[in-house]
């Protein structure tokens, strides 16, 4: 299902305040997270992280917005074929917002003669295990990476398509 009415763009900056408080929204209503992750200092760390990002990325970040609101973001950063982020407002989860911007990302990165996309989640990331299945991606590693910005481990997938 892709949500109709729904656009994508590149990031402005006037969108920054508002692609960091989805980025976070999205990331504190995660099932994933286990409760270490809801320490209040490590919530800041998180809400600072996504407020700086869109200022401080040196790749590209994508918004969806459905009436004027931005209810989604996806960004490739470090690699050209890697999709380094994708965030989901909670009231659009399972609209097809997400599913949007994976395509719209794999079908820019499919137009530049890049063969294959990667991507990782949290390995108990239900809502985004189930949408990267469905856009044909496949798990190709599962191991933990730290996490500066938490200061906790993770769990996580590394994602391929083709």
């Amino acid at each position: 299902m892709v949500v109709t009415g729904l656009t994508i763009r590149t990031i402005t900056p006037a969108d920054h305040k508002t692609v960091g408080a989805v980025g976070f929204a999205a990331w504190a209503a995660g099932e994933a997270f286990e409760d270490c992750y809801r320490d209040p200092d490590v919530m800041a760390k998180v809400r600072q992280e996504f407020v700086v990002f869109p200022h401080e990325t040196k790749g590209e970040i994508f918004v969806a917005e459905l009436a004027d609101d931005i209810v989604g973001w996806g960004a490739r950063e470090d690699e050209r074929n890697y999709v380094s982020d994708l965030w989901v407002h909670p009231d659009y989860q399972g609209r097809g917002v997400g599913r949007a911007l994976l395509l719209h990302l794999c079908e820019l990165m499919a137009n530049e003669g890049l063969a294959t996309v990667r991507l990782d989640t949290h390995a108990r990331n239900a809502l985004a295990i189930r949408l990267y299945e469905r856009c044909g991606f496949t798990i190709i590693r599962h191991d933990v990476e730290f996490s500066k910005s938490m200061g906790v481990a993770l769990e996580r997938c590394i994602w391929r398509s083709g």
